[in-house]
């Protein structure tokens, strides 16, 4: 009776997973299958907490609607699961295709070790697998708007059959899973894949129509909150995408399309060039001069908590402390303020986002400070800083946001709440001045931006 290896990695969901079926067609008619999960802690051990509790829950609810058949085994990979399929005597290893750079590495590594069991790679995290679309002429995309127009010509294949039925093997020795962090006080959205799919029900019943607008208003629930669902693949993008095929000629549609596309979009960039999870991609930039030293810690210590005295950086810094998330509207806000009010190189931020982030997905976090950086795949130039006070004022106008995660200025009339230090009788008790001046550090940086070109 053959036995097939189900190795879940970024696709913890039983529905829409072509390599469930693969795995499930290898074992017929009457073989089995097991499913595993390995802690690697070249993965497991540099995610934050928010990352690290999400993970463990979704593998709870992952061995429950396996029937309590989910191995977890820790280690590396490469000596994990040989020594799973020589124990089982598996013929066949299924996994969805990886494409991180280290996830392209450690695949590789697993399937020389295997010998001859076929590692076998079905399906990819993304709409459209990273590396797929190229340029008329063979050359990867640089810019979204011609990746994206690509994107839609291509399309994205029908979700595969959830099975009516799988052989899971039960009774295979799992290693005791890691101890769950303790995120003291940080709330963290239900996870697994029935989780993932209420809350896009709920998103696509309830707010969708709305959403080419209320995706920019922080204070709203005008998004769908999917990311983290997304990086775990508790759902997948095709999905979503089928769900809303026959109403794409709406605006709103649209635009949340574009997002999907977005995502899809960094991944290929990181396919084809994966030192940019930590370089440039416009290396001209890497002469920019940085601050550094305790005034220059201080400063970004003030960023991290939330203490700046620019309410919508605050809000958003707060919110990451509580949610593990910040809107996608301020997360672009709050990594302008770091690199081009503070003065800190981007990679700072980024590391900082991956500790605190549950949805901290590598391509998507990297290159969307790359983006605010204005070293990455943009048009528009390093030029572009937010302003956090017209920032704030346009899309939190009442501050509702800023008042939900900044309790000191709950009391401030929406008038002054994103410039409290201009209500009347000044700043209110407990929340700070201003650490910097945001028109003079945005010359600051406008000038070494000048002296970068220059030479």
């Amino acid at each position: 009776m053959p036995t097939a290896l189900l190795w879940f990695r970024r696709d913890l969901r039983l529905g829409d997973h072509p390599a469930l079926l693969a795995a499930v067609d290898a074992a017929s008619p009457d073989g089995t299958v097991v499913p595993l999960f390995v802690f690697d802690d070249r993965l497991y051990g540099p995610s934050g907490d928010p990352r690290r509790r999400f993970l463990l829950d979704c593998l709870a609810e992952l061995d429950t609607d396996t029937g309590g058949a989910l191995v977890r085994r820790t280690g590396d990979p490469a000596d994990v699961v040989p020594a799973l399929v020589a124990e089982l005597g598996a013929v066949s290893v299924h996994v969805t295709a990886d494409a991180g750079p280290y996830g392209r590495r450690r695949d590789q590594a697993v399937e020389r070790a295997l010998g001859d069991v076929p590692l076998v790679r079905t399906g990819s995290p993304y709409a459209v697998a990273p590396g797929r679309l190229t340029k008329r002429d063979g050359t990867p995309f640089q810019v979204f708007t011609p990746f994206s127009r690509a994107w839609r010509e291509h399309g994205s294949h029908a979700p595969a059959a959830r099975p009516g039925s799988v052989p899971w093997q039960t009774g295979v020795r799992s290693d005791p899973a890691p101890e769950p962090p303790d995120l003291d006080g940080v709330e963290l959205p239900p996870a697994g894949e029935s989780a993932a799919l209420d809350s896009w029900h709920r998103f696509r019943d309830e707010r969708l129509l709305g959403y080419d607008e209320g995706r920019n208003l922080p204070g709203t629930n005008g998004t769908s909150r999917l990311s983290a669902y997304l990086k775990y693949g508790c759902i997948h993008p095709r999905t979503l995408l089928a769900d809303l095929a026959a109403e794409e000629g709406q605006a709103s549609v649209r635009r949340y399309t574009d997002e999907l596309a977005w995502r899809d979009f960094y991944a290929d960039v990181l396919w084809h060039r994966p030192d940019s999870a930590r370089a440039y991609l416009k290396p001209e930039l890497q002469r920019m001069g940085y601050d550094s030293g305790p005034g220059a810690e201080a400063l970004v210590h003030a960023w991290e908590t939330g203490r700046t005295g620019f309410p919508i950086v605050d809000a958003g810094m707060r919110q990451m402390l509580g949610e593990a998330y910040v809107h996608n509207r301020v997360r672009m806000i709050v990594a302008s303020f770091l690199v081009k009010d503070l003065h800190q190189e981007w990679t700072l931020g980024a590391r900082y986002f991956m500790q605190h982030l549950v949805d901290g997905d590598l391509a998507s976090n990297q290159h969307g400070w790359q983006w605010v950086a204005g070293t990455g795949t943009d048009a528009s130039p390093y030029y572009r800083v937010f302003n956090p006070i017209t920032q704030g004022k346009k899309f939190d106008p009442d501050g509702t946001y800023v008042k939900r995660w900044v309790p000191e200025l709950r009391d401030v009339d929406p008038a002054h709440v994103h410039e409290p230090w201009t209500a009347p009788g000044g700043l209110p008790a407990g929340y700070p001045e201003r650490i910097v001046d945001h028109a003079h550090e945005r010359e600051v940086s406008l000038d070494r931006y000048n002296r970068v070109r220059a030479t």
